[in-house]
């Protein structure tokens, strides 16, 4: 072989294979499985995540993934996702179909018309079955590239309007479809080869639908989590996608039409006037309870709006009577040489023991008890907590507001009673979509809110917050999402018209992300999102919006 019609492919191990052009990513696996006895789902090719049927075609790094890695993991709930959707379809052609939004380490998906109790149990069986069924058969995945013309053909022939509809605002040559025997959904991310190796699933009757529960691979072995309900959560999203309805925008399509149109200086004013609504059901909630709370504790994600929620609920409380001061438990971090490290050696600042819990429940006493106490700043520059004459004294009833991503965690409040708390949980869970079968990660939704946020507020890159993300995403699962069950109250922070605004600020930091980094497969994946949204001015965005803490002129600040 000639060396101009070769191409070097440097594996993770330092090996390279010299090939021929047009060699697939799956002519170069060693084996079916991975030494861990796992099968190979898909590739990462010069750090973008490709098919194991993708034709190289240039020099390239390629690393092989599997259930242990998270873009592997990604393409195995996007794989499956789109088997039980063809399952449901095969089964009960007149029914609709969603894919939601997610629940604990799953899905939930929506299929009407069901009964008055939800989907019942024959059902649900058929469903498995059929669901295992074609997994038994290994059937191909088969990705293809028609052209633009014979894909809205195909989609208009299959009923699948929700992704016809999508296409409105787009003109591409050719559309990305996969299809699995007569069945096809429009490519917006990678799919295993076949079916044979989405073996691990489990399906739950949920609410008005089930539950699509994915595995993990931890300590070795696929394991499944173990699945709480969530009947808060659950009921703001329902009302959350019956507001989408009453504003008839469910999906990506609708809110595109509503900005091709000019109509989203009104959509933004009545999402912000239900969110208005939102923050005084919940003032008025504290303000009616038998015992009123001192403590009001806040606690959510990364890039929940925390902060701005926590001011909000101020001005409401003040409404309602009730005067309030804040309380930052970030200005309680330890100082830097005691923050502990992860299994890197890199600090670990999600960890509980990054905070002083000494001093700040001694603290939180000592308030209680009407004393004065000498608050902190923590200069995160340094590293340092800072005393520079901020001191606090409760008045007569006045209640404090605790924000932070622990604030649920028993321990961060262990010396105070119950009985003067009141927890709140703040998430981002949009109800818009892509179509049916395609859902919106509301962990993307708050990726893109952190990486505009925090260019405009730390000079911090794309590149900067992607490589941290991991981190945080870990923090979150060990120290926040356990604990939400605990909360008194839930408070959906999404915005259906964001995606528009954010698309302005974040696209062209993410397009400064190259493939020479390992954090270009992230940045790819938003941007291939962001993609699919009109963009949009965010001149209409009040300076009171929740979105404001991200991308800037909060009246808050």
């Amino acid at each position: 072989m000639s060396p101009g019609h070769s191409i070097q492919v440097t594996l993770p191990d330092g090996q390279i294979h010299v090939c021929g052009p047009q060699t697939t990513v799956a002519e170069l696996l060693p084996a079916h499985t991975a030494p861990n006895g796992l099968p190979y789902l898909a590739a990462l090719v010069n750090n973008d995540i490709c098919s194991l049927s993708f034709p190289l075609q240039v020099n390239c790094t390629v690393k092989f993934l599997t259930l242990a890695d998270p873009h592997g993991e990604f393409v195995y709930r996007r794989s499956l996702s789109f088997l039980i959707a063809k399952a449901v379809r095969d089964l009960f052609p007149e029914c609709e179909f969603a894919v939601e939004h997610s629940i604990g380490n799953g899905y939930y998906c929506t299929f009407s018309p069901c009964g008055p109790c939800g989907l019942s149990d024959e059902r649900l069986k058929r469903v498995e079955a059929h669901l295992r069924d074609l997994v038994r058969r290994d059937i191909p995945l088969v990705r293809r590239k028609i052209g633009f013309v014979e894909a809205c053909e195909t989609l208009e022939s299959s009923r699948q309007f929700d992704k016809l509809n999508l296409l409105r605002y787009r003109n591409p040559p050719r559309i990305v479809m996969f299809c699995c025997e007569e069945f096809s959904d429009i490519g917006y991310g990678v799919l295993t080869q076949s079916t044979g190796v989405l073996s691990h699933f489990k399906l739950l009757a949920y609410a008005q639908g089930l539950v699509l529960l994915f595995p993990q691979w931890l300590d070795g072995e696929v394991k499944f989590s173990q699945f709480f309900k969530q009947p808060q959560l659950q009921k703001i999203f329902e009302e959350h996608k019956q507001w989408g309805r009453n504003l008839d925008i469910t999906c990506i399509a609708d809110l595109n039409q509503v900005v091709a149109e000019q109509r989203l200086p009104s959509v933004i004013h009545l999402c912000e006037v239900l969110q208005e609504k939102k923050f005084g059901q919940i003032a008025d909630h504290i303000a009616n309870l038998r015992t009123r709370p001192r403590f009001v504790l806040i606690a959510g994600p990364s890039s929940s709006g925390k902060t701005t929620f926590s001011k909000r609920l101020e001005i409401h409380l003040r409404v309602n009577g009730l005067t309030a001061v804040r309380l930052e438990v970030d200005n309680y971090f330890k100082n830097r040489d005691h923050t502990p490290t992860d299994a890197s050696g890199q600090h670990d600042f999600e960890h509980i023991d990054a905070v002083d819990l000494e001093m700040f429940n001694a603290h939180l006493l000592a308030l209680e008890a009407g004393e004065e106490v000498a608050i902190p700043t923590f200069n995160f520059q340094q590293g340092l907590k800072e005393f520079r004459g901020n001191r606090l004294k409760l008045a007569e009833g006045q209640i404090v507001i605790l924000e932070g991503i622990h604030c649920l965690n028993p321990l961060l409040t262990q010396h105070l009673d119950d009985a003067c708390k009141f927890k709140i949980y703040v998430s981002a869970l949009t109800q818009l979509t892509l179509d049916n079968n395609n859902r919106i990660s509301t962990t993307d939704l708050r990726l893109l809110r952190r990486i505009v946020r925090d260019h405009r507020t730390r000079g911090s890159s794309a590149l900067n917050t992607l490589q941290r993300w991991s981190s945080v995403r870990q923090g979150e699962q060990k120290w926040i999402f356990p604990y939400q069950k605990e909360a008194d109250a839930a408070f959906n922070s999404a915005l259906d018209y964001e995606p528009s605004v954010l698309k302005t600020y974040a696209r062209p930091l993410l397009s400064e992300v190259k493939p020479s980094e390992p954090e270009y497969v992230d940045a790819r994946r938003l941007l291939g999102f962001l993609q699919l949204v009109n963009s949009a001015s965010a001149e209409a965005v009040p300076p009171t919006s929740l979105l404001r803490e991200f991308i800037g002129g909060s009246a808050f600040e």
